[in-house]
Formats: structure tokens, C-alpha cells, sequence
């Protein structure tokens, strides 16, 4: 089940992809995302919402990243949904923007639901889009 929407999943319904943790990769997570958005028949104004918050949450991860890091991403792909996890390794004493912040204003405003994670060393965003009714 993901944490996110309690809905049972396959392992056909999970990628992962794993880039280095640098902005010039950030593309490639951002076609993924459009691309499984586009396969669960999302709005072309839902997609690009999504892209942007993947795009803001990463921005998020890479500025407390480590040196050398990788940023580890998990779609989730249910019937009417898609959850969207971004982890990657922190540096010592490093925080994710507050929930009052403008980035996090950002990602919960294009979003369902957005939930962030930092412990032991490692930090995670994740984000749930669900498609509007009426597809």
C-alpha cells in the first residue's frame, strides 16, 4: 500500500529512477513524471502542476544534499493516482523548508497532499496527485 493513498499496489505499478543529485538531471524526472501522469489520462493542466512540484521539491532536496549524492525517486501509480517520492542523502544538520514557507506553499497548492520526511541522515518529499473526476 503507499503511505499516501492507502491503495494496494504491484510491483508493475512502482519505477524508481535514481539520478545524480544535480539540477541538469531534473528533466529526466520531470518527463518520467509527466509520462505516467499522461498514462493515468491526467489533464494536461494537471501534468504540468505536477511537473512544476516535482521540480520545487527536488530544488528543495538539492540544496541540503550532499556532496556527490543521488536523488532516488519512487512513482507510485494507482487507479486514479500518482505518488511522486524524492529522497536523497543530507548533510549534517540540514532542514527542509517550513510547512509556512513559499516553496512548500508552491507544492501544496499544485498537489492532493504533500508530506516531507527528514531523519537519519536522509530527507523525502512526497507528493500525491489524484486525477480530477470526470476522466
Amino acid at each position: 500500500m503507499t503511505q499516501l493513498t492507502g491503495q494496494p499496489t504491484t510491483d508493475d505499478d512502482v519505477v524508481h529512477l535514481t539520478v545524480p543529485a544535480d539540477g541538469g538531471y531534473l528533466g529526466v524526472l520531470r518527463t518520467a513524471t509527466a509520462g505516467l501522469a499522461a498514462r493515468l489520462q491526467f489533464a494536461l493542466d494537471e501534468i504540468e502542476d505536477l511537473r512544476i512540484a516535482v521540480d520545487e521539491a527536488c530544488a528543495m532536496l538539492l540544496a541540503i544534499a550532499t556532496r556527490d549524492a543521488e536523488l532516488e525517486c519512487r512513482f507510485t501509480v494507482t487507479e486514479d493516482a500518482l505518488t511522486v517520492e524524492v529522497t536523497v542523502p543530507t548533510v549534517r544538520g540540514a532542514t527542509l523548508p517550513s510547512e509556512s514557507s513559499f516553496a512548500w506553499k508552491v507544492l501544496t497548492a499544485l498537489t492532493t497532499a504533500a508530506f516531507a520526511d527528514a531523519a537519519d541522515g536522509r530527507a523525502t518529499i512526497s507528493l500525491l496527485t489524484r486525477r480530477s473526476s470526470g476522466y
